[in-house]
């Protein structure tokens, strides 16, 4: 490093960095939903990769945000909002991973969670992308947002209800942990929601 870099650090682009992290957690849902409707290996490589290309992508922000000076928001908050992102799609492949161990085969209430997990990382993205400039559209999508966690909950609580309904405990185990990580996505997905409204009260 330069006695100029020293001086006057090159400035990083935290929001579009988030922004891309955004983007890629976005794709794995989609992937995730695409998996659901048609659980293909290739649809299940798809969810796999897509999580290690957003591992390496959260990777790098950290290593940036380490050695940055100055960000545009609290530190802790973009580290945090990072964090909840990643853990989404972190969540995804276990989805798939746990129904290609288990052997399950999708259903209606997997299918509706995947598409709420879907429509949730959508405003996410559109609420990171447009913080610094639009405060009252990314308020929109912060509750649009927490409107699809909560459809997921719903969902969730729904597909429990007739999975106990069943005497087959095996049954039960399996599907119980396959909605369990859907459910943790969507509780990620919320935590995000309201990282990107804290940051946007900070700055207003």
């Amino acid at each position: 490093m330069g006695l100029r870099d020293f001086f006057f650090p090159p400035k990083r682009d935290f929001v579009r960095m988030l922004k891309e992290q955004a983007e890629k957690t976005s794709e794995g849902m989609k992937a995730l939903y695409d998996y659901v409707q048609d659980p293909t290996p290739g649809n299940g490589q798809r969810v796999m990769h897509l999580e290690e290309e957003a591992d390496e992508m959260r990777r790098i922000l950290v290593a940036e945000l380490n050695q940055s000076f100055v960000t545009p928001f609290d530190r802790e908050d973009i580290y945090a909002l990072s964090r909840t992102v990643d853990d989404m799609v972190d969540y995804a492949k276990s989805t798939v991973e746990e129904m290609i161990l288990f052997q399950v085969t999708p259903n209606d209430h997997m299918k509706k969670m995947a598409e709420g997990l879907y429509n949730a990382s959508r405003d996410i993205l559109a609420s990171i992308a447009c913080i610094k400039t639009h405060a009252t559209v990314c308020s929109e999508h912060i509750v649009r947002a927490k409107k699809a966690e909560n459809f997921v909950e719903h969902r969730y609580r729904e597909a429990l209800v007739d999975l106990f309904k069943t005497d087959d405990v095996v049954k039960i185990l399996k599907m119980r942990e396959i909605y369990r990580h859907m459910s943790n996505a969507a509780d990620r997905g919320d935590e995000a929601a309201n990282i990107v409204g804290d940051i946007l009260v900070k700055m207003t």
